[in-house]
C-alpha cells in the first residue's frame, strides 16, 4: 500500500471520528433533553415512543441519502476503505440483531445456565471466523460468498448452490429481525403488529436501497453507538438500584436471591394450588384431542347454544359480545381444534411444573431424571456447536471482510468487532437474573388490581400474545403460575420493571429498532446482491452496465423486503429460534465449503456440489419436519417424525455439517483433483502479501 494511500486513509480515519464523536454526543443530550421534558410532563410515554422511533429512522434516512451511490466498488464493499474500528462497530451492530438485543436477556431469563449457549457459542464463532476466514476472504477480494464459491470451485454450478443457500440463510434470518421491529413499533406506537412490520419496513430499506454496503455500513456504525447506549443505560441503571453501578459485580449476589426466592415459589401453598388447576386443564385437553371430531362438533354446538341463550334472554351487552367472540374464535375445522388444543395443553403442561416450567436459574442440565439431564446437555452442547459454526458462515457477515483497506485491516476488524459483541454480552446475564429477580419480588404476590403500568400495557400488545395474567384461583394475588410472559419482552419491558422513566424505555426501544434495523439491512442487501451480481451479472448477463446492475439490485431489494414483511406477518417462530435455524442452515450450506476450499487444496468441484447438497438439505429435512410451526402447516405428526439422539431443531445442523463435510470429503477424493491454477488460487488466497491491499 502506498504511502498516498496510507496517509489518505489515516486522514479519513480521523474525518470519521470527529463525526461520530459529535454524533454520540448529539444523541446524548437528544436523551438528555427528552427526560427534561418528561420530567416536566411536556411528554408523554406515547410521544416518546414516537419521537424516538421516528427521530432514529430519519437518522438513518438521512445517512442513507447522503451516502446514495452509484458507483460499484461503493455500492457492493463500500470502497474497501472502511478502518478497523469502524468495520468492527457495523459488523457489530450487523451481528447484534434482534435476537442478541431483544432475545438474548430473555432466554436467559427462562432457560438460566442454558441461555449462555447462545452467548459461547456466538462469541466463539468469531474466533473461527478470525483463523479461518476472514483474512482468506479479504485477500480474495471480490464481493460476495458465491464469488468465492464460484472462482474456487470453478464455475456457475457452485455459484448457483451459493445463492440459493445464500438467500435461504439470510431469508429466515431478516424475518427474525422484521419481527422485532414490528414488536417494538406495535409496542411504543400503539398500532396493530401487522402494521408495525411494514412501517418498520421502510426504515430498513430507505438506507440499503439507496446506498448499498457504503450507506448500510455508516448507518450500522450510527446504530451501534446507540443500540450499546440503549442497553448499558438501563444496565447500570438497575445495578445501581441494586447497590451497584457495574451490575456483572452484583450477579453473585442476586443469583443467590434469585435461587432462595425460586425455593419458596417451589413450596408456596398458592403456587401449588394453580399448578394444580393448570394439571387439570392439561388433562382436559387431552380428553377433548383423544375425542376428535366430536369433541369439537359438541363443542361448536355449545359456544353456539351459550349465544343464543343470552340473546334470547336480553342478556348484558357485555355478556353477549364475549359469547360472539368465542363463537367466532372457536376452530372452523378438527385438525384446527387439534392444533389450537394441543398447543393450549403444552401451554398447561408448562405452567403445572415448579417455577412456570422454567429451571432454576442456576442449575446446569436441568431434569427430573439423568436422561433428561443428559438430553439437556446434548443439546446445550449440539447449539454452542452450531452457533459457533454458523457465525464463520454467515454470508452477510463474512461480506463485511470485504470492505476493509487490507488484509491487516480485516484481523484487526474482528478483534474490534469482538470487543463490541463483548460489551453486550458481559451484560446480559446480569441484566436477566436482575429483571428475575424484580419480576418475583415486585410483580409476583401483587394484588390483580395494583398491577403496575407496564404489565397492563404489555398485555395488550398483540393480543395480549407477548404478556398474560390471569387470576386462575381467583384469589386476586398474582401468582407466577398464572403468567405468561414472552422472552422478546424482557429487555423491552426491563426499564419499566424496573421502574425508571419512561425515557429509559423509549430509548432501549430505539436500541431494539437499531439491532434489528441494521441487521436487517446486511441481510436484505445480501440477498439482493446474491441475485443482481452473482445470478444476473455473473451467470446470466456479464455485459450489463452498473447503472443496470444497481437499478436490479434496487429492485430485487424492494421485493425480497416486502415477501419477508409478509412472511414475518404470519409469525413463523419466535426471534431466537429463528436465528438459530439461520446459523445452522449456514453452518450446513457453507462452512465446509468454505474451509476445505482454503485450507485443501485437493477440494474440488464435486466434492463441493456433494457436500454443500447434502448438508443443506439433511438440515432443512430436520427442520421442517420436526418443528411445530412447520408441523401444523404441513400436517406433518410428530409421532412419525421422532428426533435423531434427542437433539432439538434449532441445533440441527449438528446433523448437517457432519453430513456436508463427509460428503465433501469422501466425493472430493472419488473425482479428480482441480485444476494446477485453482490449486495456485488457493496458494495466493492462503499465503497473502499483507502488503497487499
Amino acid at each position: 500500500m502506498s504511502t498516498t494511500s496510507v496517509s489518505s486513509n489515516q486522514a479519513f480515519f480521523n474525518q470519521l471520528k470527529r463525526i461520530y464523536g459529535m454524533y454520540t454526543g448529539g444523541f446524548v443530550a437528544f436523551v438528555v433533553v427528552l427526560a427534561i421534558l418528561e420530567y416536566m410532563g411536556v411528554l408523554g410515554p406515547k410521544a416518546i415512543g414516537y419521537v424516538f422511533m421516528f427521530a432514529t429512522i430519519g437518522l438513518y434516512a438521512g445517512i442513507g441519502v447522503m451516502s446514495r451511490t452509484g458507483d460499484v466498488a461503493e455500492y457492493y464493499v463500500a470502497g474497501r476503505r472502511v478502518p478497523a474500528v469502524f468495520n468492527g462497530m457495523a459488523t457489530g451492530s450487523d451481528w447484534m440483531s434482534a435476537a442478541s438485543f431483544i432475545g438474548m436477556a430473555g432466554t436467559l431469563y427462562l432457560q438460566g445456565y442454558g441461555g449462555l449457549a447462545f452467548i459461547m457459542g456466538w462469541t466463539g464463532g468469531y474466533c473461527l471466523v478470525a483463523f479461518l476466514l476472514a483474512p482468506y476472504l479479504r485477500k480474495f477480494g471480490q464481493f460476495t460468498i458465491p464469488d468465492f464459491l464460484g472462482a474456487r470451485y470453478g464455475g456457475n454450478f457452485a455459484r448457483s448452490i451459493g445463492i440459493f443457500a445464500a438467500i435461504l440463510v439470510s431469508f429466515v434470518y431478516v424475518v427474525a429481525q422484521i419481527y422485532g421491529v414490528g414488536l417494538i413499533t406495535a409496542r411504543f406506537t400503539g398500532v396493530d403488529f401487522v402494521y408495525g412490520v411494514f412501517i418498520g419496513l421502510a426504515g430498513i430499506l430507505v438506507c440499503s436501497f439507496l446506498g448499498g454496503m457504503r450507506a448500510v455500513t455508516w448507518t450500522q456504525v450510527a446504530q451501534y453507538i446507540i443500540l450499546i447506549v440503549a442497553y448499558m443505560i438501563p444496565v447500570v441503571m438497575i445495578g445501581i438500584k441494586h447497590g451497584a453501578p457495574v451490575p456483572q459485580l452484583m450477579y453473585g449476589q442476586v443469583l443467590e436471591k434469585v435461587t432462595a426466592k425460586e425455593e419458596v415459589l417451589i413450596k408456596d401453598a398458592k403456587e401449588l394450588e394453580v399448578r394444580e388447576i393448570h394439571k387439570k386443564r392439561a388433562a382436559d385437553l387431552k380428553a377433548r384431542i383423544d375425542g376428535l371430531p366430536g369433541t369439537w362438533e359438541q363443542g361448536r354446538v355449545d359456544v353456539q347454544k351459550k349465544l343464543d341463550d343470552l340473546r334470547a334472554a336480553n342478556a348484558p351487552i357485555a355478556d353477549i359480545k364475549a359469547a360472539e367472540k368465542a363463537v367466532a374464535d372457536y376452530p372452523k375445522s378438527a385438525d384446527a381444534a387439534r392444533r389450537l388444543w394441543t398447543t393450549q395443553m403444552n401451554g398447561a403442561n408448562t405452567a403445572s411444573r415448579p417455577l412456570n416450567g422454567m429451571p432454576r436459574h442456576a442449575e446446569a442440565f436441568p431434569g427430573a431424571t439423568e436422561k433428561a439431564q443428559d438430553v439437556a446437555r446434548k443439546n446445550f452442547l449440539a447449539l454452542v456447536f452450531c452457533l459457533m459454526v454458523g457465525t464463520a458462515a454467515l454470508p452477510h457477515i463474512l461480506m463485511r471482510f470485504y470492505t476493509t483497506p487490507s488484509v491487516q485491516e480485516a484481523r484487526r476488524s474482528v478483534f474490534w468487532s469482538l470487543f463490541c459483541i463483548f460489551l453486550l454480552y458481559f451484560s446480559a446475564p446480569a441484566l436477566a437474573v436482575l429483571v428475575k429477580y424484580d419480576v418475583f419480588t415486585l410483580l409476583v404476590g401483587t394484588p390483580y388490581a395494583e398491577l403496575p403500568a407496564w404489565a397492563a400495557a404489555w398485555q395488550k400488545v398483540d393480543g395480549g400474545a407477548l404478556l398474560t395474567l390471569r387470576d386462575w384461583n381467583a384469589d386476586g394475588i398474582v401468582q407466577l403460575a398464572e403468567m405468561r410472559i414472552d422472552p422478546d419482552v424482557v429487555v423491552l419491558a426491563t426499564p419499566e420493571i424496573a421502574g425508571l422513566p419512561y425515557v429509559i424505555s423509549g430509548l432501549v426501544a430505539a436500541g431494539g429498532l437499531a439491532a434489528a434495523l441494521s441487521t436487517a439491512d446486511g441481510l436484505l442487501l445480501t440477498m439482493a446482491n446474491a441475485l443482481s451480481h452473482d445470478l444476473y451479472y455473473k451467470m446470466i448477463d456479464p455485459n450489463a452496465s452498473t447503472s443496470k446492475r444497481i437499478a436490479i439490485s434496487k429492485t430485487l431489494l424492494l421485493i425480497v423486503a416486502l415477501i419477508a414483511a409478509y412472511v414475518t406477518a404470519q409469525k413463523p417462530g419466535d426471534i431466537l429460534f429463528l436465528v438459530g435455524a439461520a446459523f445452522s442452515l449456514a453452518a450446513s450450506a457453507f462452512f465446509p465449503a468454505l474451509v476445505l476450499g482454503v485450507f485443501w487444496k485437493r477440494a474440488n468441484k464435486w466434492g463441493a456440489i456433494s457436500g454443500m447438497i447434502a448438508g443443506l438439505a439433511v438440515t432443512m429435512y430436520y427442520m421442517i419436519t420436526r418443528y411445530p410451526f412447520f408441523q401444523n402447516l404441513f400436517g406433518f405428526k410428530p409421532a412419525d417424525y421422532p428426533v435423531w439422539w434427542d437433539i432439538a431443531p434449532i441445533g440441527s445442523g449438528i446433523f448437517g455439517i457432519s453430513v456436508g463435510l463427509i460428503t465433501m470429503i469422501v466425493v472430493t477424493l472419488l473425482t479428480p483433483a482441480p485444476s494446477k491454477e485453482t490449486q495456485e488460487f488457493v496458494e495466493s488466497v492462503r499465503y497473502p502479501n499483507l502488503k497487499t491491499a
